[in-house]
């Protein structure tokens, strides 16, 4: 049974069993703290020069030094504090952690003669604990211009590759253990064992960390922190809200009162999607703002992206702080903020500082309102979100719903934002939506959807020449939204899309498919 974290973040909650990963500016951070998740074991990202007296309040089991961009010789690189290595808690450090370790404790870390990115064959040369159960030669991915060149007696070479004869290292006095590869990747076929053996030879987890345990916990503390008081919860169709006010549904029942925005830049149908759902599911008291001139009116004549969100999140904080005052006894605020959020606004306390998320509100919300915020999913990710969906009861619907970015369509319509291209770009993406439905490709796919490109170009209907709006469909496959590859859609149905699209939505004559991955596109266009 799992017990609350050591801080008092209201929905922290981790087992006995926890995996510290300190982030050296890794684009795999969050995927190692998930990969240790699958395990049930609960983790966390830190900075990467969190002390040692913040290390050990944490009580964890054993400690990730996550790959980085740097190279630990020149000034300035990013450390970690040395005593961490000898608080007897064991360390994996993967390539950038793993030459920072080494060289922590006397080895020589410099650029490699043969740099090494992509697929790599691995010889095993010692399968104890991290490598017990993998295979002598097996593949690894490798992404590095610096390796370990040498080590003190106190070091163990365990595997190499052609160009890095230390792949693998672990000290023998200490329990310090390094990979010149990543093994969070999917493109490592046996990361995954070697990362379960970490975690549960070399740490001794058993994997107690489970969701039907944070869900129970949850809901106990939610209550007994909520009282007699009444909670408002922000809609927005996407899962992640809709998961926040299941859980606080089960919590406090008719305590809760949910307020959906309809800023008319929502998909299409959308609004009479979440009353529907809602209204059979929770039974809940349900307020819907309808203000789409406003929304529309703020963005008249603007272009530039981060102007568009700015413009937004002030709309949405007006209109939900007009509605939430007309509610009794209001005392909380709910957001269904998730883990990455949180780590990509620099609002942990250990957490690394960089803020990437400008639009997210982690926190932000309830001082502009005067309540008090609740975040019960700020530890999860989305994935794990899924399946705390499943386990209250949510339907596959709403559970598998594809995300949908805060700013709405707003950041798919590209260019000036009107009713008009709206109303073009809602029917296009509908079509879109529909017909990978109809493929069967929805659940297998993790994102789709229509962007209206703020160029027009010639085309031919009929015996007419045409000057119209082009359209960029976008569809693509991920387990965690970090990463991304264009999700190769059989030809057929991209012929149906572009021909419904160009024979159902006027104004549209062409249509093009988005095969760019991420990195080093994004998901969405702006």
């Amino acid at each position: 049974m799992s017990r609350p974290r050591s801080d008092s973040s209201t929905a922290g909650r981790a087992s006995d069993e926890r995996v510290l990963v300190l982030d050296f500016g890794s684009q795999y951070a969050q995927l190692i703290a998930r990969r240790v998740r699958e395990q049930n074991v609960y983790c966390e990202i830190v900075r990467h020069d969190i002390s040692a007296d913040r290390v050990r309040a944490h009580r964890p089991r054993g400690l990730i030094l996550s790959g980085g961009p740097n190279s630990v010789y020149e000034p300035g690189a990013p450390r970690c504090d040395p005593e961490l290595l000898q608080l007897g808690i064991p360390v994996l450090g993967i390539c950038y952690g793993m030459q920072l370790a080494c060289e922590i404790l006397g080895g020589r870390v410099d650029g490699a003669p043969s740099r090494e990115y992509g697929r790599a064959r691995c010889q095993v040369t010692s399968h104890d604990d991290l490598f017990a159960g993998v295979a002598a030669e097996t593949t690894v991915w490798m992404s590095h211009g610096d390796q370990v060149f040498g080590v003190s007696d106190d070091f163990l070479p365990l595997a190499r590759t052609e160009t890095c004869p230390i792949a693998a290292v672990r000290h023998q006095t200490l329990p310090v253990f390094g990979l010149q590869f990543h093994p969070e990747v999917t493109h490592t076929p046996q990361g995954s064992t070697i990362l379960h053996n970490f975690l549960t030879i070399v740490c001794g987890c058993e994997g107690t960390w489970h969701l039907g345990d944070f869900a129970r916990e949850t809901i106990a503390q939610v209550r007994e922190r909520i009282g007699d008081a009444r909670v408002i919860c922000g809609l927005s169709g996407g899962v992640d809200s809709a998961v926040t006010a299941a859980l606080l549904y089960k919590a406090i029942g008719p305590q809760l009162s949910c307020i959906l925005v309809d800023n008319g830049l929502l998909r299409k149908a959308e609004q009479q999607a979440v009353i529907a759902e809602f209204s059979s599911h929770f039974q809940t008291d349900l307020h819907v703002v309808d203000a789409e001139d406003r929304f529309l009116a703020a963005l008249a004549g603007i272009t530039e992206p981060q102007e568009k969100r700015r413009r937004i999140g002030h709309a949405f904080i007006e209109c939900f702080k007009a509605e939430a005052t007309r509610i009794q006894n209001a005392r909380f605020l709910a957001q269904g903020t998730l883990y990455p959020d949180v780590i990509e606004s620099g609002a942990a306390p250990d957490g690394p500082a960089a803020t990437i998320k400008l639009h997210h509100n982690v926190g932000g919300l309830p001082a502009e309102l005067g309540f008090e915020l609740i975040e019960p999913l700020r530890d999860l990710f989305k994935d794990e979100v899924r399946s705390l969906g499943k386990e209250l009861g949510l339907p596959d619907e709403i559970v598998w719903r594809h995300p949908f970015p805060g700013p709405g369509l707003a950041v798919r319509c590209l260019g000036e934002v009107s009713r008009h291209r709206l109303n073009i770009l809602r029917e296009a993406d509908a079509i879109v939506v529909e017909e990978i439905k109809t493929a069967g490709l929805y659940r297998s796919t993790a994102q789709a959807f229509a962007v209206l490109l703020p160029v027009q170009s010639v085309g031919v209907m009929g015996d007419a020449r045409t000057y119209e709006d082009a359209v960029a469909v976008r569809c693509v496959n991920s387990d965690d939204f970090m990463t991304a590859d264009w999700s190769h859609l059989p030809y057929d149905l991209l012929a149906r899309i572009s021909t419904r699209i160009i024979n159902e939505v006027r104004g549209v004559n062409r249509v093009c498919y988005d095969i760019s991955s991420k990195p080093p596109a994004t998901i969405e266009w702006e």
